[in-house]
């Protein structure tokens, strides 16, 4: 647990919490990029075609190489689906492929996170998610930001991640829901943070996540968009807005690369709500740039 040091975004309480206005800025540095223009008033931009369809060909072999790769088999980054047993995730995938390491440190990828934070960034975290056709299981409504604080120790919310569609996102296929603007809203959890919470977590999330009379007030006040586009289009997004994914019960299978850029200024502290650090393939404590 942190001691001794201001926490201005405190969470897992025992009794309900207010909600709590952002202490810190969403764009730190000098925005160049025109389609960043409104990332300080949304919390998000989408960005039509990051990589081209010949690269959206090349990730997608990479990311079937991975899953199906029998030396991780059993390996701990890789996370199944609670009730397929069909990969969801696999993170660290920096560290296991190359191709998605130099992908992550190009100027049109983590140079717009370097415009966002206003520093030099390294990778927080890193990992390629499936969503397959016929049952995966989407993510509750949450704010990332809430649980790296937690149960990571990241002092604000100077972080950005992005993700890069490797297939097409549909209104009807799971893709990701947002609520425009609501990263200048910190909503505090209820409940403390049991011993090695991410085991559950990273296949469904309980802890951590806003009671339904906090996402009733949020989605009236700020409404609700979707990230949909063709297959090498991308969403970046503040690590505090609140967003969530439903159950993709079509055809259509829906795959990303996630990579969560941090600020070197930001880096990781004690949890501020969690018995111990979560493992580093959760959340990286090497602070190479990239």
């Amino acid at each position: 647990m942190a001691h001794n040091r201001i926490d201005h975004y405190p969470t897992r309480t025992p009794d309900p919490a207010p909600h709590l206005e952002r202490h810190d800025a969403t764009v730190w540095g000098r925005i160049d990029a025109p389609d960043l223009a409104g990332f300080d008033t949304d919390g998000y931009t989408i960005l039509d075609q990051l990589i081209s369809p010949d690269e959206v060909a090349r990730f997608a072999r990479e990311i079937d190489r991975l899953a199906d790769d029998p030396a991780l088999h059993g390996d701990e980054r890789v996370i199944v689906e609670k009730s397929s047993n069909r990969v969801r995730s696999v993170f660290e995938v920096h560290r296991l492929s190359s191709m998605i390491a130099e992908l992550a440190a190009e100027p049109r990828v983590a140079g717009l996170a370097r415009q966002i934070l206003g520093s030099e960034v390294y990778l927080h975290q890193s990992r390629v998610n499936y969503l397959p056709g016929f049952g995966g299981a989407g993510f509750y409504w949450h704010s990332d930001f809430e649980t790296w604080h937690a149960e990571d120790g990241m002092p604000s919310p100077r972080a950005v991640s992005i993700s890069i569609a490797l297939t097409d996102n549909y209104p009807f296929n799971g893709s990701l829901m947002l609520m425009p603007g609501s990263h200048r809203t910190f909503v505090p959890c209820q409940g403390e943070t049991p011993a090695d919470n991410y085991r559950e977590s990273l296949q469904e999330q309980e802890i951590g996540v806003p009671a339904q009379s906090d996402i009733e007030v949020l989605a009236h006040k700020y409404g609700i968009a979707q990230f949909t586009g063709r297959a090498g289009s991308a969403l970046l997004f503040d690590s505090n807005i609140m967003h969530g994914s439903a159950n993709n019960i079509t055809p259509f299978p829906r795959s990303n690369i996630f990579l969560v850029f941090n600020s070197v200024e930001n880096t990781l502290d004690e949890p501020f709500a969690a018995p111990a650090r979560r493992p580093t393939y959760i959340a990286n404590r090497e602070f190479t740039p990239v």
